[in-house]
């Protein structure tokens, strides 16, 4: 089903809409949602700014040759593991790809 207007509920009806994941250190989610604020209100009803952060846990990964983390951080081998603590930020928006655009672009210069 694509079309979720037909969609029968009592209980009210489904928007369809993008959820935006990002993997961040618990201390940097303000920073992206100011980002992200200037560009889209983040909106659900009479609330802007609503967000889903969880609690911590740890991402892991092993970087690449030329990745941010090889090139950044001195002496990190490339393959080598690296472990840390991290949230998970999600918000949604609107099915429109210019909002889209501009949100993603917000979160991209805010996390990286």
């Amino acid at each position: 089903m694509d079309d979720l207007s037909e969609y029968p509920a009592t209980s009210g009806k489904l928007v369809a809409v993008f959820t935006i994941e990002v993997q961040t250190l618990a201390e940097d989610t303000d920073r992206i949602l100011d980002e992200v604020m200037k560009v889209h209100p983040v909106s659900f009803g009479r609330y802007q700014r609503n967000a889903s952060i969880s609690a911590v846990g740890k991402e892991t990964a092993q970087p690449e040759p030329n990745s941010t983390t090889t090139t950044h951080v001195e002496g990190f081998e490339a393959g080598s593991t690296e472990t840390y603590p991290m949230v998970e930020l999600k918000i949604s928006i609107d099915r429109d790809m210019e909002v889209l655009a501009k949100v993603m672009d917000a979160i991209i210069y805010a996390h990286h």
